[in-house]
């Protein structure tokens, strides 16, 4: 088994794979920036090394300083958690150039999966269902074209994007052409790639995820569908289900995967058609609530796969039982969606039966604007569904988070909402029914 595994990450997903690596017994090492040097998650580890200044880009997107920690340190393994650098296929490689085992896919399935469009035509040569669209375009009068075929409205997406960057709904042919510039510009900016390519939009359609794992003996498993940071999903039938778990599982062999990854799909609401959309070759930030409903360690079945060992159980032993719901606790202002900074002046967090929380915060504890401003992620399970949903407003209700703003309010709402009980969560939920 590895003896120190180097946690390239921040905040709460730093401390989540630390807490795992300390119950296997293997040593962890942090990186920190000038701005998080007093982070909880230096503190926790083994060993902190500083990497860089605030800015980003020169800290924890810093692969070769990452690198040189890692081997000044006698460090066995990389873990990326997910985000930054966990989908980075030359930080993949220069840690295997220098004999250190990254946990996550092999470089060659992260490549397949990187560009949505390569990744649309290798779900198409295995029969996996596909949102009517289109390859890269890359000239307006081509653009157009696909436009009229495909009707209106449809949806511009950047192909190297991610996280819902690069996408915009166009309704009708007026706005095509000023949207297509300034989609290419902010796919450049955002990727380094400005390729473009269209796809029918599905109006209120469900997001649903399921994770996956493979090892390096042969072994392809799905553990279950997310939709809405949920799971269960309300939706499906037992029928759907195992038609969407089986096309990611077929997805993942088709590019050898290894490791943890999550194949994403949308279902049309009206007509119960399902489509393949894209995979991330990562850890999930979701990943608790399937920990919840089939009692694994997701991180530690990552650890140990990289390690060369077998997934902890086959497919047939793996039970899902009851509902588990998660929320993203955010520094945001609820009404305007944007990053509230500051530093937390009291806190009080809860402590139930059936919840839990992956969190990087403390009293004292200052956001600051140079990342993603994520402070909790607070997780309930139930039996039943109406179960999860009652803790999570406790847990909601018993949390007092002072100095910054917050979007717990934002949660209270939608979980109280009727349509949410009643398991209407589409996409468009809170533009239609949160206030």
């Amino acid at each position: 088994m590895f003896n120190k595994i180097l946690i390239a990450n921040r905040g709460e997903i730093a401390l989540r794979v630390m807490r795992t690596c300390k119950d296997m017994g293997i040593k962890t090492v942090a990186i920190y920036s000038e701005a998080d040097k007093d982070a909880p998650h230096t503190k926790f580890a083994d060993e902190s090394f500083l990497v860089g200044e605030a800015s980003v880009m020169k800290s924890y997107l810093n692969l070769e300083k990452i690198i040189e920690i890692a081997k000044e340190n006698g460090v066995d393994a990389v873990h990326p958690g997910y985000g930054l650098l966990s989908e980075n296929k030359a930080f993949s490689e220069r840690c295997n150039e220098n004999g250190i085992t990254f946990i996550g896919p092999s470089t060659y399935s992260m490549e397949k999966m990187s560009l949505k469009v390569e990744s649309r035509e290798l779900a198409k040569s295995i029969g996996l269902p596909l949102v009517p669209g289109t390859n890269v375009i890359d000239n307006y009068d081509d653009l157009k074209n696909e436009a009229e075929k495909i009707g209106f409205p449809l949806m511009l997406k950047a192909s190297a994007g991610g996280g819902g960057i690069g996408m915009e709904i166009i309704k009708n042919v007026e706005s095509l052409e000023k949207a297509f510039k300034l989609a290419q510009s902010r796919a450049k900016a955002y990727f380094g790639n400005p390729a473009i390519y269209i796809e029918k939009y599905i109006e209120e359609p469900r997001h649903i995820e399921v994770q996956v794992f493979a090892d390096n003996q042969g072994n392809f498993l799905h553990l279950g569908e997310k939709v809405i940071e949920e799971s269960p999903s309300t939706f499906l039938t037992d029928e759907l289900r195992k038609k969407m778990t089986d096309a990611a599982v077929a997805i993942s062999k088709a590019v050898d995967y290894k490791n943890a990854g999550t194949v994403e799909f949308i279902v049309d609401n009206r007509t119960g058609e399902f489509y393949f959309l894209e995979m991330n070759t990562r850890l999930q930030v979701e990943h608790p609530v399937t920990e919840m409903v089939t009692s694994l360690d997701l991180v530690r079945e990552q650890i140990n796969i990289a390690n060369g060992q077998e997934f902890s159980l086959k497919q047939n032993q793996i039970n899902f039982k009851g509902h588990a719901i998660e929320c993203r606790v955010y520094a945001e202002d609820p009404v305007k969606f944007m990053p509230s900074p500051g530093t937390i002046t009291q806190l009080h967090l809860p402590d139930l039966k059936n919840f839990r929380i992956d969190g990087a915060i403390e009293n004292g504890y200052t956001v600051t604007p140079f990342y993603d401003p994520l402070l909790a992620k607070f997780i309930s399970y139930g039996e039943t569904r109406e179960e999860a949903i009652n803790t999570m407003l406790k847990a909601l209700d018993e949390t007092k988070i002072e100095g910054i703003k917050t979007n717990i309010e934002l949660h209270k709402k939608v979980l109280s909402h009727e349509e949410f009980k009643k398991g209407n969560t589409t996409t468009d939920f809170i533009s239609k029914f949160v206030k």
